[in-house]
């Protein structure tokens, strides 16, 4: 990946917001501009130079990863070495910083290692990110790591199929598909895994636990991993049993109101008008009450990243934009369905990248 090409386009954003140099401390932003993929780290890039700081841990390893910035090893904190470096640059009047990555004892912290006369005016709060908006846009190579990612969730689901049966546990579920995800390569799980059985479903967010399987009732499975520090994402129903007519009705609506999300999709198309195209077909089967969640998300280094795919959303959709679609329905006590795929926004339309059976699979 070409990193010094990253940090150049970093320094344009830095020259239109108006700052000569910027404190990066959030760990994704690190290695999307360096490489870097250790734990502890901060980057500090000028008009002319970049530098990352981490300490002895990492010394091997930063030689070996970091492009496009010097590393240096510091036996104190890597963000206040890199505060006082930046102090210490010519030309350097105003340092920028992330306020969503900063807490305010850590800035505390970093202006208390600033010369006195100093320490109220060198580090400024960014009013935007200057990071993030690069990463919203993947390159080719992002991009094919993130389908590889997908396409091995897809395995696993295939895979877990064969494991679902009534009487197990949602644990032991979450752990088989864990486990496997491993043997396909897999660098850990971008999320806790989703295994959400009979009411529980109706849970948007239900953890594995210890409930067993039943005999009848939906079972979803949102899960994804990370390979190569890029996350995947999906989710699936299945049903144990046979479904009544309501249940195959809601989920056959949930179905639909994917697919035509995914459809809308498009190069210059709003991440509202993408939201209101699946929730305006829940809304026409009656069931817009039941869908309490945005529509979708991006995913990258992060499994949640901008954009938001929410209702009136402004933010336009890009060619290398990567976005999760997954509306869902859910009635506490009852059941609940979510359909999630991951999809490249593309020139003329979007990519799905995760194309496991979406058609109802009864177990």
């Amino acid at each position: 990946m070409d990193h010094v090409r990253r940090i150049s386009q970093l320094r344009r954003r830095m020259n239109r917001a108006g700052f000569s140099g910027l404190l990066v401390t959030h760990l994704p932003d690190l290695r999307y501009l360096s490489g870097f993929t250790g734990s502890s780290a901060a980057l500090a890039v000028t008009r002319r130079a970049a530098r990352l700081f981490t300490d002895g841990r990492y010394k091997a390893q930063a030689a070996d990863e970091v492009k496009g910035a010097k590393v240096e090893i510091v036996s104190s904190g890597p963000a206040i070495s890199a505060v006082q470096w930046l102090v210490a640059q010519p030309g350097v009047a105003i340092a920028g910083f992330d306020p969503a990555w900063t807490s305010v004892a850590e800035l505390a912290r970093l202006r208390s290692a600033l010369p006195s006369k100093l320490r109220r005016t060198f580090l400024s709060a960014l009013s935007a990110p200057l990071v993030e908006p690069l990463r919203l846009v993947k390159d080719e190579e992002e991009l094919e790591l993130m389908s590889n990612a997908a396409l091995v969730g897809c395995g696993l689901f295939e895979y877990i199929l064969g494991v679902i049966r009534p009487g197990i546990t949602e644990m032991e579920v979450a752990a088989g598909l864990e486990y496997q995800a491993r043997l396909r390569g897999a660098e850990g799980m971008s999320f806790d895994t989703i295994v959400a059985s009979g009411v529980r479903s109706a849970l948007p967010h239900g953890r594995a636990t210890l409930a067993q399987i039943p005999r009848r009732g939906f079972l979803t499975l949102d899960f994804g991993i990370i390979h190569n520090g890029y996350c995947s994402d999906m989710t699936r129903t299945v049903f144990l049993g046979k479904p009544q007519a309501d249940e195959r009705k809601a989920y056959e609506a949930v179905l639909q109101a994917q697919e035509a999300a995914v459809a809308a999709v498009n190069s210059g198309v709003s991440c509202g008008e993408v939201d209101e195209a699946a929730r305006s077909v829940l809304r026409k089967a009656g069931m817009a009450d039941a869908f309490s969640h945005s529509t979708g998300h991006g995913v990258g280094l992060e499994i949640h990243e901008a954009p938001r795919v929410g209702a009136e959303q402004k933010t336009r959709l890009q060619p290398g934009m990567v976005v999760t679609i997954e509306p869902g329905v859910y009635w506490p006590g009852k059941f609940g369905i979510r359909i999630e795929d991951m999809v490249a926004v593309t020139q003329n339309g979007g990519r799905v990248l995760t194309p496991a059976p979406k058609a109802l699979i009864e177990l």
